[in-house]
């Protein structure tokens, strides 16, 4: 049934396995997790809806690339400079993103107001089934508290690294 969260303290321990995370990215079989990330992906998606969620619109930005600005702003029927000057901001690394948070182009109802045409790193997130999940680790472990789906994909591949788990609090 779609709409099930994890328990309701996994952003919890999530920041409590952040060490043996970590670990498991690190020192795990990468070719044995990488292989089931498909699998974990499919499995973790199809419990949990984004809708009832949104942690990542409310929380992170995505980068908006030249394409995603360009297509957005064809979509939104504005100049893509003015786009950019309405909702964007250049950040650390001079990739723009969102100038606030949650997104401006996140809809009360937790949808997105530019869904098909939303910029890449949103069509990508969390990265549950690709080998950025495994390669980006700082990334990863971020993404275990902001997004369930991410939470549960990484609980599982505790089990598939080879390494203990961590014990569960309840």
């Amino acid at each position: 049934m779609k709409n099930e969260l994890p328990n309701p303290d996994w952003q919890k321990q999530a920041k409590e396995n952040q060490k043996v995370y970590k670990r498991a990215l690190e020192k795990g079989d990468r070719n044995k997790m990488l292989k089931a990330l498909p699998d974990l992906h499919e499995e973790a998606f199809s419990k949990i809806d984004c809708l009832n969620c949104a942690n990542c619109c409310k929380n992170h930005s995505p980068r908006f690339k030249n394409a995603d600005i360009k297509r957005i702003a064809k979509r939104l029927r504005i100049k893509e400079g003015e786009l950019a000057a309405r909702y964007l901001r250049l950040d650390k690394e001079d990739d723009y993103v969102a100038k606030q948070s949650p997104c401006p182009f996140l809809s009360e109802d937790n949808s997105c107001s530019i869904y098909e045409d939303r910029p890449s790193d949103c069509r990508r997130y969390p990265y549950t089934d690709e080998d950025v999940f495994l390669k980006q680790i700082p990334l990863t472990l971020k993404n275990t508290i902001v997004c369930p789906a991410a939470f549960e994909v990484m609980q599982k591949l505790l089990e598939i690294s080879n390494l203990p788990a961590p014990q569960t609090k309840k």
